[in-house]
Formats: structure tokens, C-alpha cells, sequence
């Protein structure tokens, strides 16, 4: 059986046993999701998700090594209820640029922006040395005040050479790029991200954010911890994005190790709001 809120009961001498996913707080409200739901194949839903496309500034700034692009080889629906994203070794030339590596970066910029809430993916992780995936939020002011003044959110990343490794961080004036606000999980007794789901979420409220992996809180960062060089810039409409990036700074390039193609499949993306968050300027 395929999907999320599978439930298996087991009555044995009177102990009742209930296996389920994470479940948000009562008062938690849906307000964006998609279920991945579709034909074999077809495109992400285009009311919900946009592109990024190609090679960005200087590698999208990391000296990655991806061309990212809107093809169905690189991001399909696989007819189960899951998204794929497909990282494929192949030479691909876009914008007169050559890269050796493709996959995909969706966006949910102008399409949804959300201030505050419970932000949550239930995402099967690909592996290897220079695999960089990554569950992730942009302030959508980034074109008139640019990076890291809008502000990120990165709710999950993964590198390779870490297949047990959670990070989640936050990148703003003051701490950003190689100094982020952050904080690692990892997975106990030798597990790794891409032999099964994990559900990766944050909840985001006026001066606090909570970091979460399957319930699990573990970071917690407020605006009164920043210093007098830095600022709290979370009181504005992010927007959501999902990647698998190839190389960079950070994950080092691809080695003989590594297996191509890789693949992150998501479940599901799911947004909520709740009574606790007074001011919400969303789309």
C-alpha cells in the first residue's frame, strides 16, 4: 500500500499497537498541499509548482554542477502518488552553457507564499558522494533586498557523504552561507535517509522557529538569540522550493562512488496555519 496515513492495529492480549505518520496539532489548519497525485509520468501540478532553470549565477552561487530544467526526465509523477526528481549523468547544453549532470529545482514562488505555520514533507532522500538534496523556503522579497536578507529556511538538506545526517538552518544578515543559525540529526543505529520516508518539518512563528524530523523536535531558534550584528527577517511571506543539486562548495563533486541517476521522492508537501499566529500576509 502507497501513501501517507496507512495504519496497522494489532490487538495481542489486550495491547492496542497504532503505527501512523507524525499528526499536527489540533488546531492546525490545511492550507496548501499537493499529494503528488497524477498519471504516470504527467508534470507537477503548474497551478502549484514552478521552475528554476539552468545553471543560475556562478553555479546558483554554490559552484554547483546541475543544469536544472522543466523536462519530464528530470521531475514526473510515477502514477503511485509520489513526485520524482532524477538526477541524470548526461551531457546537456541549455543557454549556451554544458553541464554533466541534470535535474530539477521546483518552486512555489507566485504561486504560494505563507508567513508562519507548519511547514512539513514526507520525502525518501537520494544518496552518494556530491548528492545534495534539499526540502527548502526563500523570502519572496529576494529580488528587491536580495540574499540572505529575504531570509531561508532550510527545513531539510542532505549530503552525500552523510547518508545518516540531517541539517537544518536558517541564513540571514549576520549568519549565512558557511555560518548559518544551525543544528544536525541523525538517524540512530546506522539508518540512512534513502532506505526509507522521514517527514521533515519546521513550524515558523513570529520570533521562533521549530525544527522537526518524523515528531521529533530537535533545534529550536529565536529571534532573541541573534546579536547585535544580526537580524530576524521571518515576518514576510516565504515561498517553497525542492532540489537535488549535483557537487558544490559543500557536498564536494561526484566520485567514482557514486551511482547515477539518483532519485528524491516526496510523498507529499503540506502547509498549515494555526489561531497561535496573529499576522499572516499570504497569497
Amino acid at each position: 500500500m502507497r501513501k501517507t496515513m496507512i495504519f496497522a492495529c494489532v490487538t495481542i492480549a489486550g495491547l492496542f499497537l497504532a503505527l501512523s505518520t507524525p499528526t499536527v496539532a489540533q488546531n492546525d489548519k490545511l492550507r496548501w498541499a499537493d499529494e503528488f497525485d497524477g498519471p504516470a509520468g504527467s508534470a507537477p501540478d503548474a497551478a502549484k509548482w514552478g521552475f528554476d532553470i539552468g545553471v543560475g549565477q556562478n553555479g546558483w552561487g554554490n559552484n554547483e554542477l546541475e543544469y536544472y530544467t522543466d523536462r519530464s526526465q528530470n521531475a514526473f509523477l510515477d502514477g503511485e502518488g509520489y513526485l520524482v526528481i532524477k538526477v541524470i549523468k548526461e551531457t546537456f547544453t541549455g543557454g549556451g552553457v554544458t553541464r554533466n549532470y541534470t535535474s530539477a529545482r521546483l518552486v512555489t514562488r507566485g504561486k504560494f507564499e505563507q508567513t508562519y505555520g507548519r511547514f512539513e514533507a514526507r520525502i525518501k532522500l537520494p544518496f552518494g558522494q556530491g548528492i545534495w538534496p534539499a526540502f527548502w523556503m526563500l523570502g519572496n522579497n529576494i529580488n528587491s533586498v536580495g540574499w540572505p536578507t529575504c531570509g531561508e529556511v532550510d527545513i531539510m538538506e542532505n549530503i552525500g557523504r552523510e547518508p545518516s545526517t540531517l541539517h537544518g538552518s536558517l541564513h540571514g544578515p549576520g549568519y549565512s552561507g558557511g555560518n548559518p543559525l544551525t543544528a544536525m540529526f541523525t538517524l540512530p543505529d546506522g539508518k540512512q535517509f534513502k532506505d526509507d520516508f522521514h517527514v521533515f518539518a519546521v513550524e515558523w512563528e513570529p520570533r521562533e522557529i521549530r525544527f522537526y524530523i518524523d515528531n521529533t523536535l530537535y533545534q529550536t531558534r529565536k529571534s532573541a538569540e541573534l546579536s547585535a550584528n544580526q537580524r530576524w527577517v521571518y515576518d514576510h511571506p516565504f515561498y517553497l522550493l525542492l532540489n537535488v543539486a549535483v557537487g558544490g562548495d559543500w557536498p564536494g563533486a561526484p566520485d567514482a562512488t557514486t551511482i547515477f541517476p539518483q532519485t528524491m521522492m516526496v510523498d507529499y508537501v503540506r502547509v498549515y496555519t494555526n489561531d497561535r499566529n496573529p499576522i499572516r500576509r499570504d497569497r
